[in-house]
């Protein structure tokens, strides 16, 4: 969000993106109301010990937005600007997601309000204990399942499934996922967000008539989701040429090496200053010269402020709604393709879903056998939504909500009304 500018509500912007794809598709108005609401809120408030022993209360949220397809899936975020609304429109959007890669889940999302980058380990852990307390009776491998998301990490997941699963006296390996390897968690899990960024980036560019190694890259977000794309995408051949973090940001034209940067930013924690660049802001980052930009921090990044002055032919959505709908239409009117977030980000869902299915049987694959699972649903999921945008003359965001509402709305009508 550019300096000083107010920022938009993103559950508005969730409901009109929705809108859009209940008109096309005629739903009925019974179907799409029950569709632009949650199932499920929980809010709480509860107190945590800090390590100066002073008593700090903290305010938390689990949404479950559906779970017509079955359980609610989705991740817990730790960030200061956490808001209900916030949380509630990363659930419909987790919906979508799921249902656009065609795996059996719906939608959830969970935050605390808190900055997790002043608070130790030890808070962190207390802090999450916490949370997973009370949110106990709304999680579970048959109703919702969490998993990391911003700030936290396979560490977080550890110690939720270690909370859930003292509750109910036993291990329950199938409660979260993201977790470590080393207690049920899935090869390939940590990267796998990255790489669907690419996979469906490489598929875009492909009917684009874009040749990958003459493209140069830009990445706003070097964490877990922009660091594997950056890395990925400079396997295939692309020149990344800026990249930034929430410090700020770095750009060369004529390249960066990424491995480089990585090690630059483990040393010094931050990717601003390393050697042979030019600083940028996240703001200017997106407005570069580029060929792909792929935004992968914050929602609300791309805007009516600024789209206009886009330079990339392709962007590929690493971030959850990270471009407002106003500016979804100021792109498609300028030809600049958008890969949307609940396709192009759906990765790590999608290996969400493979290591609960492995959870649950105790029986895990190895990281080829997870990659090759990834490409295959996500090259087939990327096909489907070109098929459904070219049918209905509408950009690749309408194509995968319309795919997605539609298989939501089969559900609701398969299952009926109970009572």
């Amino acid at each position: 969000m550019p300096e000083g500018e107010k920022p938009a509500n993103v559950y508005v912007s969730a409901l009109e993106q929705l809108r859009g794809a209940v008109e096309k598709l005629k739903l009925d108005p019974g179907v799409a109301r029950l569709l632009a609401l949650p199932k499920r809120e929980l809010t709480v408030h509860f107190p945590v010990r800090m390590d100066d022993g002073s008593l700090q209360i903290f305010t938390g949220h689990r949404v479950q937005h559906s779970v017509l397809r079955g359980p609610a899936k989705g991740g817990i975020r730790y960030h200061p600007d956490v808001t209900l609304d916030e949380v509630r429109a990363l659930a419909m959007w987790m919906t979508w997601k799921c249902a656009v890669v065609n795996i059996p889940f719906g939608g959830g999302k969970g935050g605390v309000v808190c900055n997790p980058k002043v608070m130790s380990l030890g808070e962190l852990e207390r802090l999450t204990r916490r949370y997973t307390t009370e949110i106990t009776p709304i999680i579970g491998p048959e109703q919702d399942i969490p998993a990391p998301d911003v700030y936290t990490n396979p560490q977080t997941m550890a110690w939720l499934m270690d909370t859930y699963s003292m509750h109910k006296g036993h291990t329950v390996r199938a409660v979260v996922t993201g977790k470590p390897v080393s207690i049920g968690g899935s090869e390939g899990r940590v990267e796998a967000t990255g790489r669907g960024v690419v996979i469906t980036g490489l598929e875009a560019a492909k009917r684009l008539g874009m040749d990958i190694t003459r493209c140069t890259v830009a990445v706003q977000g070097f964490g877990n989701v922009g660091a594997v794309a950056a890395q990925l995408i400079e396997r295939e051949g692309a020149r990344v040429i800026a990249v930034s973090d929430s410090r700020g940001g770095i750009c060369n034209p004529k390249g960066l090496s990424v491995s480089a940067v990585l090690a630059h930013k483990a040393k010094s924690g931050s990717v601003v200053g390393f050697p042979g660049s030019e600083p940028v802001s996240n703001e200017e980052l997106l407005t570069l010269k580029c060929d792909i930009l792929i935004p992968s921090a914050l929602e609300e990044q791309i805007t009516e402020r600024n789209a206009a002055r886009i330079h990339a032919r392709l962007i590929v959505e690493g971030a959850n709604g990270p471009t407002t709908p106003a500016a979804d239409r100021i792109l498609f009117d300028r030809g600049i393709t958008v890969v949307p977030d609940i396709l192009a980000n759906s990765g790590g869902v999608t290996v969400s879903y493979f290591e609960w299915v492995q959870g649950i049987q105790e029986f895990f694959w190895t990281e080829e056998e997870v990659n090759e699972r990834l490409k295959a649903i996500l090259t087939r999921a990327y096909g489907q939504v070109h098929d459904m945008a070219d049918k209905h003359r509408t950009d690749l965001r309408n194509g995968a909500l319309m795919l997605a509402v539609s298989r939501v709305a089969e559900a609701l009508r398969i299952r009926g009304v109970y009572p």
